[in-house]
């Protein structure tokens, strides 16, 4: 669900990195996850929510419908927003690299390109779609500059440890909110009866009352989401509020600290042994290949059947039946990094390769393009197609904007400098504003 440019770099202390000085590998890794996660993130633009992990919530239970669920699920789901959290660890450390060879001091241009994709995503997520990612990313990307000189091995060590603890909060998380709603049902029913509550009970209820979003039964959502995104501007705007709310609260404890930290902290790691930057030879990105692919797509096969078994139920994948993912994704993920890389130490597909590096250029600017475009078409302020079209026919609009915007990155970049996002967040970040035509 989110993308950074992180590997625009500084050349010295008022003026980004340009051109030559780019790692082409990262670009294009990049520019394949941007246009990637759209396929996962169009269910959630296109439907409501309880339908981007339930086939079956929204009708569509066709073979076709169903089918494009499993390949989405198996291949996209949460892989993608792993490559971006290892790829922004990685952009920290190419900064420091540089930074430290020319004798930069280059932290306030970190904290201060944090601070605004923060306000970005706070923006984003409030005003056009509630499932903005660069809010959490800018809030992380603050919390991993104390480790930029740690080693590589510390930085593994230390990253595995936050995904183990994220690997506790997702397993015990259905039991939690079962029990949660019981003792709710007991505050509230001692509330009826006219007695005070305490702050602890009162947070209880509070803290309920935000789980309660992802847990009412799926019916119930989609009548209120069909209701809110199918109206006009400011009954969605409403729908969104506690949302997004509870994404940069509870789900920032429960999930984003100790899975998107630790792979930050992964992602440094790699960068600084050379992996995710192409520079390791080819016999070792096809065993990287290998086993990602070997181990992770097995696994996330269980996942699907797993959650088929259980008919999709909320409290399971929120228990148990969320572990499977939460590691495939990642063991996914590295086999499609292998993959990417090895496209690209070959020279396979230059072509469309140069197509991607300037997508990945624009990565920001392409991200939001998506929420902007997409809600358009499918609020009720727009065209007003929320919930219409079935889960197969939403990859057609997918295609359609995936094939745009390979056109449209690289003509706009043979014009200006910077995607015009990415050309706010450089001006806002260096205090100064940033040259945007080519001379």
């Amino acid at each position: 669900m989110s993308v950074s440019s992180t590997s625009e770099l500084t050349q010295n202390s008022t003026s980004p990195a340009m051109g030559s000085e780019r790692l082409i590998a990262i670009d294009i890794l990049r520019g394949v996850a941007v246009l990637s996660i759209l396929v996962m993130n169009i269910y959630a633009f296109a439907m409501p929510f309880v339908a981007y992990q339930n086939p079956l919530a929204l009708g569509g239970n066709e073979w076709y419908n169903v089918g494009t669920w499993f390949l989405t699920h198996v291949f996209f789901d949460q892989k993608f927003m792993t490559i971006f959290s290892l790829l922004f660890g990685a952009g920290l450390v190419m900064m420091a690299t540089r930074a430290d060879a020319r004798g930069e001091k280059y932290g306030g241009l970190w904290y201060r390109r944090c601070f605004w994709l923060m306000v970005i995503g706070a923006l984003h997520g409030y005003f056009i779609w509630f499932g903005d990612i660069l809010f959490h990313y800018g809030l992380m990307g603050m919390f991993i500059f104390l480790f930029r000189n740690r080693s590589a091995r510390s930085l593994i060590i230390t990253g595995c440890s936050l995904l183990l603890v994220g690997m506790l909060f997702t397993v015990s998380g259905g039991p939690y909110m079962e029990d949660l709603k019981s003792r709710s049902a007991e505050i509230e029913q001692l509330q009826d009866a006219g007695q005070a509550l305490t702050p602890e009970q009162t947070a209880t209820l509070k803290e309920w009352e935000g789980m309660a979003l992802l847990l009412k039964p799926a019916a119930e959502r989609v009548r209120e989401d069909m209701a809110a995104y199918t109206a006009g501007y400011s009954k969605n705007f409403e729908q969104r509020i506690p949302i997004v709310q509870m994404m940069q609260t509870q789900a920032t404890v429960a999930f984003v600290i100790w899975r998107v930290g630790g792979l930050m902290l992964i992602g440094m790691a790699l960068m600084k042994l050379g992996i995710i930057s192409g520079e390791r030879p080819n016999s070792f990105y096809r065993k990287l290949m290998f086993i990602g692919y070997g181990l992770g797509l097995p696994i996330m096969l269980a996942s699907a059947y797993g959650m088929n078994s259980h008919q999709w139920d909320e409290f399971w994948m929120f228990g148990l039946g969320g572990f499977p993912n939460y590691i495939g994704s990642i063991l996914v993920a590295f086999g499609h990094i292998a993959l990417v890389m090895t496209i690209v130490k070959n020279s396979i597909l230059q072509k469309l390769m140069a197509r991607f590096t300037a997508v990945g250029r624009m990565a920001l600017t392409n991200y939001l393009t998506h929420s902007i475009v997409m809600t358009t078409i499918f609020y009720g302020y727009g065209f007003g197609l929320y919930g219409q079209i079935p889960r197969i026919w939403q990859m057609a609009f997918v295609a359609t904007m995936l094939t745009f915007q390979l056109w449209f990155s690289p003509w706009w970049l043979e014009r200006n400098r910077f995607g015009p996002a990415e050309w706010v967040w450089r001006s806002l970040s260096y205090w100064k504003r940033q040259p945007m035509a080519k001379t």
